[in-house]
């Protein structure tokens, strides 16, 4: 049987329209280089009834320029911007000990790269698709080299305008192609999330929309699958008190077990569309109404 094009099957799940929410628990570089954290986070995710994990991969001496490295930047790694770099990196044994945990634990896990060298060393290993940060979106190269290594691509789109996101659309094209709309602020507003462009998007561009989000609250990403969002992703942390400049928009184990179990509440809520008197009704209208009790 074909499949439809607004459905992107990713591993062994399907995403996309009538198909439940792949969520996705973002943990980025909120591992702070330690591997023991790493799988702690993947723990807790699995827990949370997560659908996969998400880690940032990029080539330090690619992706920042000598500058940039050199400039000073306190943190636990040491006094300049590129000792934190290096710091948060992992590399190859430690990425085949998290997929050997992952395959333990029985969740799948990918990653955004941020140069092409990253796509390169990722693609080697089993994971089921690639994700493409937002600050990557207007990379053109990047986009087709990614699109090259031949798995399914998650997209995010913030900080990104209309033109833009057109743009990456025709370099990837639209097969197997997921777009999350996002805002890129740490944590964002929830007068800046503009959830209501998840429908624009479906409208636009006909594949997938999911939403990726950097608020602190739950609320939101809830709604956003309430509104149409086949995809969440949201980043988690074991402590929002943790040093690291993504913890405090990310989801400590608390918080992303409610968000999992508040979407699939309002999967069951959302129904089919269809206006029809539930068998579970009928009492209740012999009891109440004065008219039409006769119902069976």
């Amino acid at each position: 049987m074909a499949q439809s094009p607004d459905v992107v099957k990713v591993g062994r799940m399907l995403v996309g329209e009538r198909q439940p929410c792949y969520i996705v628990a973002e943990i980025g570089i909120n591992h702070n280089g330690d591997l023991d954290t790493a799988k702690r986070l993947i723990s807790v995710a699995v827990a949370a009834g997560c659908n996969a994990v998400k880690f940032q991969k990029r080539t330090v001496a690619v992706v920042y320029s000598a500058d940039e490295l050199a400039r000073p930047r306190e943190s636990p790694y040491g006094t300049t911007n590129g000792e934190l770099k290096y710091g948060l990196e992992f590399g190859v044994v430690e990425y085949q000990e998290l997929d050997t945990y992952c395959k333990a634990v029985k969740i799948p896990w990918f990653v955004s790269c941020w140069d092409e060298e990253s796509v390169d060393f990722i693609a080697q290993l089993d994971i089921p698709c690639f994700k493409i940060a937002s600050a990557s979106l207007t990379d053109d190269n990047l986009l087709r080299h990614t699109r090259a290594a031949g798995r399914p691509l998650i997209v995010s789109t913030g900080m990104s305008t209309i033109e833009e996101i057109d743009h990456a659309v025709c370099v990837l094209g639209k097969d197997n192609l997921i777009l999350l709309h996002a805002c890129s602020t740490y944590p964002a507003y929830y007068n800046e999330l503009n959830l209501a462009a998840i429908h624009t998007m479906k409208v636009r561009y006909g594949v997938p929309i999911g939403y990726s989000g950097h608020e602190t609250g739950l609320a939101s990403s809830v709604a956003a699958v309430a509104i149409g969002a086949c995809c969440i992703e949201r980043h988690i942390t074991l402590d929002r008190a943790m040093w690291g400049t993504d913890q405090a928009a990310s989801l400590e184990p608390s918080g992303i077990t409610r968000l999992v179990r508040d979407i699939r509440l309002v999967e069951q809520a959302i129904g089919d569309g269809v206006k029809r008197v539930i068998e579970r009704e009928y009492p209740i209208i012999k009891k109440l109404r004065r008219v039409g009790a006769a119902i069976s």
